[in-house]
């Protein structure tokens, strides 16, 4: 039993005669009856109830026909989702991001991948609100977090991950802290939307939640790191944001080994049983030149 055998039942059952079959294949009548036999005698059984008028499946027909139907489907699949993936990248990807996180590590992905890519343009939004992706027309979508249950897919990029930072002359006129319940008495940077905001840290092995009070809760990394970099507090921050600041000596790590829990990097698309090239190529790029989050 072979593929093609396979498709000759199918395309018999489909429509309804050996002559109508045949000449959807593109092959003689006397072909496409012979198939059909060799293959009965293959298996040992009768597949079709031959009348000089119509055609049926027998109960194992029946069966068969199904499960071939099942396997050309998945083959056509397979040579669809290849094919996508040799297509060159082309036309325009509409992609959206939150503002942070699209000017300290997207934009440079879009840079290098329009280099990458000539074909392709690029039409992005850098917007903190939550857009539909498949109602406002976007392909793709970089987002911070856990992907709620939306009926849109997602690839997981990478992870965030955080530690405290003060800047020297912040801890020339303050105390550095030596665990977390100091925190408190401490002036802090927040990244918060709530008025009194938790800090919820571990060390692996303990954990503490310090209520604060803030001197700075602000909504946006960059101010917030900014206000760390000025003195106004301790901030907690990401490390891939706060390196370039520790390697001049504008921050300094407090508290090393306190962090929060990583947050999620995701790209996010609509369902659809395959990527278009430009989707897809896009998602690898960031994957091979994602920075050390």
């Amino acid at each position: 039993m072979d593929i093609a055998q396979l498709a000759t039942l199918v395309a018999v059952v489909k429509a309804g005669s050996f002559t109508a079959a045949a000449s959807a294949l593109g092959t003689h009548k006397a072909h496409t009856s012979r198939v059909i036999s060799r293959l009965e005698r293959r298996l040992g059984v009768r597949l079709l109830q031959r009348s000089t008028r119509s055609l049926a499946l027998t109960e194992v027909g029946r069966e068969l026909y199904e499960r071939a139907t099942n396997i050309l489907a998945a083959l056509d699949d397979t040579q669809a989702a290849i094919q996508q993936t040799q297509a060159e990248p082309h036309g325009t990807l509409r992609l959206t991001c939150g503002v942070d996180f699209g000017l300290l590590v997207v934009n440079g992905w879009i840079s290098g991948f329009l280099e990458r890519y000539p074909k392709v343009r690029i039409d992005a939004e850098f917007s903190d609100h939550m857009v539909d992706l498949i109602h406002d027309g976007f392909d793709l979508a970089i987002r911070i977090g856990q992907l709620a249950d939306s009926g849109l897919s997602a690839r997981k990029l990478g992870e965030i991950r955080f530690a405290l930072y003060a800047s020297p002359r912040y801890l020339r006129r303050h105390e550095k802290p030596k665990r977390p319940t100091d925190l408190a008495s401490h002036d802090l940077v927040i990244f918060a939307a709530t008025s009194r905001p938790m800090l919820h840290l571990s060390n692996g092995a303990q954990r503490h939640d310090v209520r604060v009070q803030p001197r700075l809760r602000i909504n946006n990394h960059i101010a917030a790191c900014d206000g760390a970099v000025n003195g106004t507090g301790i901030a907690l921050l990401p490390r891939f944001q706060a390196t370039p600041y520790v390697e001049t000596g504008k921050l300094v790590e407090v508290l090393p080994g306190w962090t929060r829990a990583p947050t999620p990097i995701q790209a996010i698309f609509a369902s659809s049983r395959y990527l278009t090239p430009k989707v897809r190529a896009f998602i690898d790029f960031a994957l091979a030149h994602r920075r050390k989050l």
